[in-house]
């Protein structure tokens, strides 16, 4: 299954994704922009990091896409054409984009992991851009999450979950720099800065991780019987806090690594 077949919530995502949101800033304050850019947003999600890029391109223009029909209805109705004469959203599977030229930059955060066939996409991609458009995107990497991964796996192969997971594959796709950098230069674009960042993810103690899990662990979560999906949830969170416990604020931390990839498409 890929992110277009989950019933996301937009609004338990924009409420539980802190972590990402601040991801998202530093990753654009590496653009550096001119104003007149146009740009795509790849898995733009509920709509508010693309919201905050037109901000920064009052000459250009950003389109942002999600397969999700739900974060792109939250996405037009929090920030509408009226107000945001620039920005336009569109549903659509990122690996079903077709253009052809159209975009001085690829932009992507936290998204391109639910892809699982990269090598396919970056074509696409080098296809969207203008000869020397660049693309910068960030998304899970090799060894994103393990520690919480090690505890997730164990915990649904056995009982009482077991029954519901017994054809269940990850839908996450976390790949290496290596690779990346591989399929890059099939695609035509030509490597700029391709590696894995480790990164602290905090949650707001017990909580925190709860809403975390509710909101973005989909993959797990919807395999489950309503009746039982808050048990699930808080049995694998207070695993997770019992291995890793909350620090002297209160505050769960998370292991995350995030593959990180700036690129120019050749001319």
């Amino acid at each position: 299954m890929n992110k277009s077949q989950y019933q996301w919530n937009p609004e338990k995502y924009h409420n539980s994704s802190s972590a990402q949101s601040k991801w998202a800033h530093e990753l654009i304050a590496k653009l550096s922009l001119s104003g007149d850019e146009r740009i795509l947003d790849l898995g733009c999600g509920d709509g508010a990091v693309t919201a905050y890029i037109a901000g920064l391109v009052p000459k250009g223009e950003i389109t942002g896409i999600d397969s999700s029909p739900d974060m792109i209805g939250f996405a037009k109705e929090s920030y509408p054409s009226s107000q945001y004469p620039n920005l336009s959203f569109i549903q659509k599977d990122m690996q079903d984009i077709g253009f052809h030229e159209d975009f001085h930059v690829v932009f992507s955060n936290a998204a391109l992991h639910w892809v699982r066939d990269h090598a396919s996409l970056l074509k696409k991609i080098a296809q969207s851009l203008v000869p020397g458009g660049r693309i910068l995107v960030q998304c899970g990497g090799e060894g994103n999450a393990k520690d919480f991964f090690d505890i997730a796996f164990p915990m649904i192969r056995k009982e009482p979950w077991n029954k519901y997971f017994t054809d269940f594959s990850t839908p996450y796709n976390f790949y290496s720099d290596v690779e990346y950098i591989g399929w890059l230069k099939a695609a035509g674009l030509k490597p700029v800065r391709v590696e894995l960042l480790h990164k602290d993810m905090e949650q707001a103690g017990r909580d925190g991780i709860i809403s975390w899990i509710h909101s973005t662990w989909l993959p797990f979560t919807e395999r489950l019987p309503d009746i039982i999906k808050d048990e699930f949830v808080s049995t694998l969170a207070d695993t997770y806090i019992k291995a890793h416990p909350a620090d002297s604020r209160g505050v769960i931390h998370v292991r995350m690594v995030r593959l990180e990839v700036e690129a120019v498409r050749e001319k």
